[in-house]
């Protein structure tokens, strides 16, 4: 027999694994599976707090560039408004000054910058045909002369505005509103210049490129910017309160040629847009025939916020302040007309005080 001691040792039986079942898997150390989590959700976290810290900044640049544009904005619109105050007051002070009033020749419509194409040239042009029929006469104005300036001779005050800009045409007086000179150029050069023609945000009141001042044009059409400050046509608005027109109806225009005095007939807002009920067609105002203008007319006074019953006519010389609204189609407008010879302004006055909203 073999001795127990030179036996050789037993070998244990190897165990078989488990067969393989679907979704077996390998067991894993729970404190590694829990190391690695940790590790990812830290390195999530700096990611987040790192895309946090740079939408913050990114927040906080933005605001800084914001609020420097928005400054400097409005720094650059103060600076503006001061400096258009400041002119307006150099220019009051030339126009108001105490000296005899003499006339000195006008200067050429061309030093002028007055436009070659425009309404009275061409209503000039008409009315001096020779031989006109009767009924052309009858239904085209005839061109006017300034009654008492027939040579266009240049007052002696508009000269010395007119040694500061010689595009300065005219001089707007609204009591207790406006008290500003006009210039006349084309209708772009003064919307963001001043009376000197130095870039500010106020623009400058002008006449119509088409109003041409050789003879008495029949209407002056003067634009303004709507400025929340109130300046230039700022504060148009208030002849749409009844109160105030009432107060307030009169308007002077002096030109470098002649003074006037208007009487407020109509105001409210009109449209641009041919489909729309407020429509009025400023070519016809400036139009010579006389059918057109009244057309135009009609449309001003359908348009008016009040009804009154001043009386005006396609002959009358008429004055239009126009303005901007919200709406880029619709205009803000004022119309007055020239205060005949044979009228009192204590007379108008009565007819406005009697005029009624529609």
């Amino acid at each position: 027999m073999m001795s127990l001691q030179n036996r050789p040792p037993r070998r244990r039986a190897q165990q078989n694994p488990p067969p393989m079942q679907q979704g077996w898997q390998p067991p894993r150390d729970e404190g590694v599976l829990r190391g690695k989590a940790h590790r990812k959700s830290r390195r999530y976290d700096v990611v987040t707090s790192r895309q946090k810290r740079l939408a913050l900044r990114l927040c906080a640049a933005g605001f800084v560039v914001v609020f420097i544009v928005c400054a400097v904005q409005l720094i650059s619109y103060g600076v503006d408004y001061f400096n258009a105050k400041r002119l307006s007051a150099e220019l009051r002070a030339i126009y108001y000054a105490q000296e005899e009033e003499t006339v000195v020749p006008s200067a050429t419509p061309e030093a002028q910058n007055l436009p070659t194409a425009s309404a009275a040239p061409a209503l000039a042009a008409v009315t001096a045909a020779p031989s006109p029929t009767p009924q052309a006469e009858a239904t085209l104005l005839a061109s006017v002369s300034y009654p008492n300036n027939p040579m266009a001779l240049v007052t002696s005050r508009f000269k010395k505005l007119q040694r500061q800009n010689e595009d300065i045409i005219g001089w707007l007086t609204v009591e207790g509103m406006i008290d500003e000179a006009v210039v006349q150029r084309d209708n772009e050069f003064y919307l963001r210049r001043d009376y000197l023609g130095y870039h500010n945000v106020n623009g400058a009141i002008f006449l119509d490129e088409l109003c041409d001042l050789r003879t008495r044009p029949y209407t002056l059409m003067l634009y303004g910017h709507n400025m929340k400050t109130g300046a230039m046509f700022g504060n148009l608005r208030n002849f749409e309160n009844l109160l105030y027109y009432h107060n307030n109806p009169f308007i002077t225009f002096d030109t470098a040629y002649e003074d006037g005095r208007f009487i407020v007939f109509a105001a409210g807002t009109i449209s641009t847009e041919p489909r729309d009920s407020r429509y009025v067609n400023f070519a016809q105002l400036l139009s010579p025939v006389i059918s057109q203008r009244q057309e135009a007319l009609d449309a001003l006074q359908r348009c008016s916020l009040y009804a009154s019953t001043l009386d005006v006519t396609p002959e009358d010389q008429l004055l239009l302040l126009i303005t901007c609204v919200e709406d880029d189609a619709l205009r803000r407008v004022v119309c007055a007309r020239r205060i005949r010879t044979d009228e009192t302004e204590d007379e108008l006055a009565g007819i406005v005080r009697r005029t009624a909203v529609k």
